[in-house]
């Protein structure tokens, strides 16, 4: 019953979101400040950027390389960077790039950023860590701000990240997902491709379970 009362309040909550956005917001962790524009994924009342920074605090990922896969404000790669890792955050929409670099200058936090949609152009790198928020409602999106919301009509950019993460396979290779989403079918598109997922963490908050979970090989 709670999960068909959000697909129904989700059209008002994300114009909610677009509304609240349509001036340049700040959001802050661990006094890092990232400026978020209207074009770029609120992390304000989103959960999931919380629950993975908070994942992330008490690793030591000093001198380990990290790639966060579709970064979007980048305060996850900018929070990791702060901790000594050698970053890599990518991301298919320009206007988030752009952000970020100024983010890293403003913050003077040095790290690596990449236009790229999935891996496409990081095809030569390998990392210690990979951290992916991914977009995970089932429609097409119209644009690159609704790419970080929806998946595709029939979850192509699963597809696409599964056919191409087997190969480039992190032994810290972790995904963030809501129950809102349809956590099954995931996990079954990633079994075609010889992936298993493992449940690292589950928390929940107001009433929203969200869990991480480790990708590895079958």
């Amino acid at each position: 019953m709670l999960k068909k009362l959000k697909k129904i309040i989700f059209p008002l909550a994300k114009l909610v979101f677009n509304t609240y956005h349509l001036r340049e917001r700040n959001y802050v962790y661990e006094d890092i400040e990232v400026a978020i524009c209207a074009e770029v994924f609120p992390p304000h009342f989103t959960i999931s950027t919380k629950i993975l920074l908070d994942y992330l605090k008490p690793l030591n990922l000093k001198n380990k390389t990290f790639l966060e896969l579709g970064c979007g404000s980048g305060i996850i790669s900018l929070f990791a960077a702060s901790k000594g890792a050698k970053v890599t955050a990518s991301d298919i929409n320009q206007i988030a790039i752009d952000a970020l670099k100024e983010a890293s200058l403003k913050n003077e936090i040095d790290l690596h950023v990449v236009y790229s949609d999935l891996f496409d152009n990081l095809e030569e790198q390998t990392f210690e860590y990979i951290i992916i928020n991914p977009p995970y409602y089932p429609k097409a999106p119209k644009n690159d701000k609704e790419r970080a919301w929806f998946c595709g009509e029939d979850f192509e950019y699963f597809k696409k990240l599964f056919a191409q993460l087997f190969e480039h396979l992190a032994l810290n290779t972790w995904m963030i997902l809501s129950e809102d989403c349809e956590i099954e079918h995931i996990k079954q598109l990633a079994s075609k491709n010889g992936l298993a997922f493992k449940l690292m963490l589950q928390k929940s908050v107001v009433n929203e379970k969200n869990y991480i979970f480790s990708i590895q090989k079958a």
